[in-house]
């Protein structure tokens, strides 16, 4: 049998569906809480069910995949022909879904190599797209590894929410805490720091915020070659927007993907979040 790496994401990598297809990717959902519904991100509820339900102010938590259900996936792709698997997830500041694998890779059929990645969004999709380039390409397990690790610690994602509300009562904030109290009037820009998120900038407005945000991403990208990924939620116009503005700021631009966040982390950013992952190849 030749040798085949097999490719596990979880459903917080948003990637778009083509490119699952094209690199034959696995993809575990996390699950949203809505009310008294448990629901699988990415298949059982919508991005914009999800941002109706935040408006009314319905009760929105999110719980990690149980390591039965990585255990049955990593039989899976082995039964399938793969003879090792590299499983990437969300930084596990956010969650344990990293180690969740972690206990189910012990007493998977092939070697399993699970990679906190310190990402999440495209910025974890983008680690997925470079291991699966890797072993298109030949490469074996270790070689994926360090191709995802590499991508990741090239990787800077920066966004901004219209409110902390829900990064505060999701106890996401993190180093951010120091925005709380009379802060919270200001409009800020966070970044994904050591898997956490911090704080960048504090802006006073929206539109300043907005265009901030864009500065930042065409700085981070420079004239390099570059992958860029906009994500929105309920804010489709402002994320097309600022992706039409960035294609025509940044010359090394190699792909550029737009999308709308799932329900996990829009449970914790709510509707208004517009995002910028910068991806140096």
């Amino acid at each position: 049998m030749s040798r085949h790496v097999a490719i596990v994401t979880d459903s917080t990598a948003y990637l778009p569906r083509a490119a699952i297809e094209r690199h034959r990717i696995t993809v575990v959902p996390l699950t949203v809480v809505l009310g008294d519904q448990a629901l699988e991100e990415g298949t059982e509820i919508s991005a914009r069910s999800l941002a109706q339900a935040l408006q009314k102010h319905r009760p929105v938590t999110t719980s990690r995949p149980s390591p039965e259900t990585f255990a049955e996936t990593y039989r899976t792709v082995a039964a399938d022909g793969a003879t090792s698997i590299i499983s990437l997830h969300l930084t596990s500041e956010f969650s344990g879904t990293y180690d969740a694998a972690v206990l189910a890779a012990k007493d998977a059929p092939v070697p399993v190599r699970v990679v906190d990645t310190g990402m999440v969004a495209m910025a974890l999709g983008f680690c997925a797209l470079a291991a699966a380039e890797t072993t298109e390409a030949g490469g074996d397990l270790d070689e994926a590894v360090a191709a995802a690790e590499k991508r990741a610690a090239g990787t800077s994602a920066y966004f901004y929410v219209d409110t902390l509300d829900y990064l505060r009562r999701g106890g996401r904030i993190g180093a951010a805490q120091a925005l709380l109290g009379s802060a919270l009037a200001v409009k800020p820009i966070l970044q994904l720091a050591d898997g956490r998120i911090e704080l960048r900038e504090k802006v006073r407005t929206a539109s300043k915020a907005i265009a901030r945000l864009e500065e930042i991403a065409a700085e981070r990208a420079g004239e390099g070659q570059v992958d860029i990924a906009v994500h929105h939620l309920a804010a489709a116009e402002r994320a097309d927007a600022l992706a039409q503005r960035l294609r025509d700021r940044v010359p090394g631009l190699n792909e550029l993907h737009v999308s709308e966040v799932g329900a996990v982390i829009g449970a914790h950013t709510g509707p208004g979040l517009l995002g910028a992952v910068v991806s140096p190849r």
